[in-house]
C-alpha cells in the first residue's frame, strides 16, 4: 500500500499492523511501503509518532502498568544503550533524567518500560525530558494526565 504524500510527514506515518502470517513479507516484496506498530503498546490508530526515522514511538496502554524501579542502579540492556557505561543511579537526578529518555526513546518492547519505568517517576519527570517531538507526542496523545496544564 502506498501512503499519500500528505501522510508522508516527518512527524506521523500510517499505522498498519499486519496480522498475516507471512508478517507482511508478501507486502513488502511487492513494494507496499509498510510503517510497523506494536499492538501490545498502543492502540491501533490511523497515525503512529516517531521516536526517529523509521521506528513508531512505543507507549505503554495505561501508566498503570509501569513498575520499574524507584532506586538503587539500573543497568540497561545493550539494545537500549550501546555505550559501556550503561548502568544508572537512580538516586542521582541527573542519571534517572538520562536513563528514562534513553528508554523511552530506544525501545521497541513494551516490555522494557514495565521493567525500567516507573508510573510516578515518569509523571514526575515528565516536563523535563529531553524527548523527540514524535515520543512526546504519542505519549501525551495516549495518556492525558502528561499533557501540561
Amino acid at each position: 500500500m502506498k501512503l499519500a504524500a500528505a501522510e508522508q510527514t516527518p512527524c506521523a506515518v500510517n499505522l498498519m499492523i499486519d496480522a498475516r502470517r507471512d508478517g507482511g513479507r508478501a507486502g513488502r516484496e511487492a513494494g507496499e511501503a509498510t510503517g510497523w506498530g506494536y499492538p501490545d503498546a498502543m492502540p491501533v490508530s490511523a497515525h503512529a509518532y516517531l521516536a526517529r526515522p523509521g521506528r513508531a514511538a512505543v507507549v505503554a496502554r495505561t501508566l498503570d502498568e509501569l513498575t520499574g524501579p524507584t532506586a538503587g542502579i539500573v543497568e540497561l540492556p545493550v539494545r537500549l544503550m550501546w555505550s559501556s557505561e550503561r548502568a544508572f543511579d537512580l538516586g542521582d537526578p541527573d542519571e534517572l533524567l538520562w536513563m528514562y529518555e534513553n528508554v523511552l526513546r530506544e525501545t521497541t518492547r513494551v516490555e522494557d518500560l514495565r521493567e525500567l519505568i516507573h508510573a510516578g517517576t515518569l509523571r514526575r519527570l515528565w516536563p523535563l525530558l529531553n524527548l523527540p517531538r514524535g515520543v512526546r507526542l504519542a505519549w501525551e496523545g495516549r495518556h492525558r494526565s502528561l499533557r501540561p496544564a
